[in-house]
């Protein structure tokens, strides 16, 4: 019985060893330090945001953006926290969305008011895609360059690093199209963790890396700036976010 319970005990020992650090990183982010995060949403009111009052509200305990062939957005327009910045951060939440267009999460990103912008609530600067999709590549994830020149910065299953020289993506894929559509849960609620230290950022999709991204491009790169809720010009839709949680890194 002894030798069996030590077998088993090693085997259990071998099975931890061969975990990748993908894996392992993983499974640490699976239980958040709520002790360290600071609510950004008090489930009640819009206390703290600002955006187009047509488009968003409060509803049942969630923030809800939504718009209507009567209430359209004039160009992407955006929920923005006005309470601090994005720098070193790390950001959980919870969103879910129709599938008649898209949403995004922007951080470190820059509030444009100058000149004749098209509405009062524009960012620039890096998205966290929002789809209600699973099928690659359009789906939540990736990161975007909202209103700069790069596009899909970084797609979902890369590790990426973008220098003056261009886009440089290793072999190694931290997910595929089948593994994702797995993770993903569709008309349903999904949770994201976005960590951003220096010029290393990092997305994950419940529970699970699926981007790793260094920005070392000289001029691109971004290291500071607004957060953002995103509502897509275009064909009417809603999103939908909860338990936002912040901390700074």
């Amino acid at each position: 019985m002894l030798v069996s319970v030590s077998r088993l005990l090693l085997a259990s020992l071998a099975g931890l060893l061969l975990l990748t650090p993908a894996v392992a990183e993983d499974a640490a982010r699976a239980a958040p330090p709520e002790a360290e995060m600071t609510s950004l949403f008090n489930g009640s009111d819009l206390s703290g945001w600002d955006g187009d009052p047509r488009l968003w509200s409060v509803r049942d305990g969630v923030i809800h953006g939504e718009t209507t062939n009567e209430n359209r957005a004039n160009r992407n327009t955006f929920l923005i926290w006005k309470e601090g910045a994005t720098k070193d951060f790390e950001l959980r939440l919870s969103f879910r969305c129709n599938a008649t267009n898209n949403s995004g999460i922007q951080y470190r990103s820059r509030h444009i008011t100058e000149g004749k912008p098209a509405n009062a609530w524009i960012l620039r600067g890096y998205q966290h895609e929002i789809r209600n999709e699973n099928n690659f590549p359009n789906i939540s994830g990736f990161i975007y360059d909202e209103g700069g020149k790069r596009g899909r910065i970084c797609l979902v299953g890369e590790k990426a690093t973008w220098t003056a020289d261009g886009k440089q993506v290793a072999e190694e894929k931290l997910i595929d199209a089948a593994g994702y559509k797995k993770l993903f849960r569709l008309n349903d609620w999904n949770d994201v963790i976005i960590i951003a230290k220096g010029n290393h950022i990092q997305h994950y999709m419940n529970g699970t890396l699926v981007l790793d991204f260094t920005d070392e491009h000289p001029e691109w790169a971004l290291r500071e700036g607004k957060l953002g809720l995103q509502l897509h010009a275009g064909k009417p839709m809603w999103a939908e976010y909860k338990n936002i949680r912040f901390r700074e890194l």
